[in-house]
């Protein structure tokens, strides 16, 4: 990935601040993912799943990966703000990395509406990859 100031962007260049916007959003995405699980723990193992020391460092462990995701979507939120429209990125080849088509949509500035996984899936539902 090349970071270039310049005022021509050439073919394939996108403003670095819109791609920065878009990961945090994507990160944002992730943490309710994660977020998501905790409750759904609780169900299954129901109100003694907070007896067992293991389960109870597995429970930290998910708020903990809750926080982080969220402090690094503020972190690259905040220092977005500095830097300038100019600066111009190609993203190419970082997209082809990516292998979640709608992880890559969403990275590459396709629309994409609400949650990569939305709550309103029917139990049973299942997606091939």
């Amino acid at each position: 990935m090349n970071i270039v100031p310049h005022t021509e962007p050439a073919s394939g260049d996108e403003a670095l601040p819109a791609i920065l916007m878009r990961i945090v959003s994507e990160l944002h995405d992730v943490a309710y993912l994660i977020e998501r699980i905790e409750p759904q723990l609780i169900e299954l193992g129901g109100p003694s799943i907070f007896e067992a020391p293991e389960s109870m460092k597995v429970m930290q462990g998910i708020d903990l990966a809750v926080q982080k995701t969220r402090g690094i979507a503020e972190f690259i939120d905040t220092i977005t703000g500095g830097i300038p429209d100019g600066w111009m990125v190609d993203v190419t080849t970082a997209l082809s990395l990516v292998k979640l088509a709608e992880m890559q949509k969403a990275l590459a500035g396709g629309l994409r509406h609400g949650h990569s996984q939305p709550l309103g899936k029917a139990a049973g539902d299942f997606d091939f990859f």
